[in-house]
């Protein structure tokens, strides 16, 4: 073939694939090629070659679309006021990842099944803990429908199914009625009561937690499958009538997966206890903890949830910190969190946003900029979801 079809070639896939090939290759490709004219030295100086290309990059640079972050963003987390714990030394061979940008690192997902446990640590495998107790059996029966090979398994359909700290709503257990505990979000729902018999589950996963819109690649399957594999809201009212929408109260969940990784072990507990100092003084009631008899998950006015969760991913990012917003929050409403008259609506309301390389000296920061400002701090942004379970990037 003559080296001319060979160009022809290149230039008819280029333009096939163009889109794949991000903006960084076809600056490589075009600064690495060589001079079209054998004698363009003798006419301009090898200095004004490079001045020529320089100003060709300069002039590519300046035509640049700068795209606007979908949120507000503080760049970096602001320097606490009042005193906090120190930041732990972690474990030889543990440590955290200081190095990589966070933003991106966060595995999508559509929604986050948060199963109120009452415990603060979990075994490796959750779904091998909490053998005889309701909140176990709930994991374990959704992982078998929702997960691979399961009844409803969808690769474009993410659930991310995790154990919390929040005690169980006054769950029962007879021989003939088990029931069990859960939070979704970004959905913003809390049922207390999840009977946990194989209609039931199966009920809890067409109402909840199958998509309302299938992703195209399920485009080709016959209606039926396609009708099999969306979501039923009618099931949410007459399988569970006790289910309320979470409307006041942020949640603010964070690893403290011990048994996992030593890393989010050592640093939940410790941002645990200062979120809920924090929260504290800036006049909310927080809900999550065993003291005062206040350890319930709770959503009123004036009232804020800290819990421990289990493994998110990412352990050499920790800590990892998940915000939850109400989508009916509004700004500024302190210490109330119901607003003011000059207040609007906060621009992360009904979103959920995940930090990491969080230490007990960026909490103050995250609860003034993020839970009260409905800003994001871009140096700890792993990523975040949307209500609709989109996925939020910077």
């Amino acid at each position: 073939m003559s080296p001319r079809s060979n160009l022809l070639n290149t230039l008819r896939y280029a333009s096939h694939e163009c889109a794949a090939i991000p903006p960084a290759c076809f600056s490589t490709l075009h600064s690495s090629k060589p001079p079209l004219h054998p004698n363009r030295h003798h006419l301009w100086p090898h200095r004004d070659s490079r001045n020529s290309r320089n100003s060709r990059h300069s002039s590519s640079s300046s035509r640049r679309i700068t795209i606007p972050p979908p949120f507000p963003v503080t760049p970096s987390c602001p320097e606490p006021i009042c005193p906090c714990a120190p930041t732990p030394v972690m474990p030889e061979g543990l440590e955290i990842d200081h190095e990589r940008d966070l933003n991106g690192t966060m595995a999508p997902y559509s929604q986050q099944v948060l199963i109120l446990t009452g415990q603060h640590d979990w075994r490796s495998r959750i779904e091998e803990d909490g053998v005889e107790k309701g909140w176990g059996m709930l994991g374990r029966g959704l992982k078998g429908l929702i997960g691979r090979g399961g009844k409803y398994a969808d690769p474009y359909n993410n659930i991310m199914i995790t154990n919390s700290s929040f005690p169980p709503h006054h769950t029962t257990m007879t021989p003939t009625t088990t029931t069990a505990s859960a939070i979704l979000f970004p959905s913003f729902r809390y049922i207390p009561t999840i009977p946990l018999d194989e209609p039931s589950l199966d009920a809890f996963v067409r109402a909840f937690l199958l998509p309302t819109t299938l992703h195209p690649a399920h485009d080709v399957l016959p209606a039926s499958q396609k009708a099999h594999m969306r979501r039923v809201p009618t099931l949410q009212s007459s399988f569970f009538p006790d289910m309320t929408q979470i409307q006041h109260s942020p949640t603010v969940l964070i690893c403290g997966h011990g048994h996992r990784d030593q890393r989010c072990g050592i640093m939940g507990p410790l941002l645990q206890t200062e979120f809920r100092r924090v929260l504290r003084a800036k006049g909310l009631k927080v809900s999550g903890g065993e003291e005062n008899g206040d350890g319930g998950f709770a959503d009123a006015l004036g009232r804020a949830n800290v819990g421990l969760i289990s493994h998110i991913g990412g352990h050499k990012y920790a800590g990892n910190v998940i915000v939850y917003l109400p989508p009916s929050l509004s700004s500024p409403g302190i210490p109330s969190m119901g607003g003011s008259e000059e207040g609007g609506a906060m621009s992360l309301a009904g979103k959920g946003i995940w930090y990491g390389r969080v230490e007990p000296r960026h909490v103050e920061g995250i609860v003034e900029e993020t839970v009260l400002g409905g800003r994001v701090i871009s140096e700890h942004f792993r990523g975040g979801v949307g209500a609709d379970g989109e996925i939020l990037r910077l």
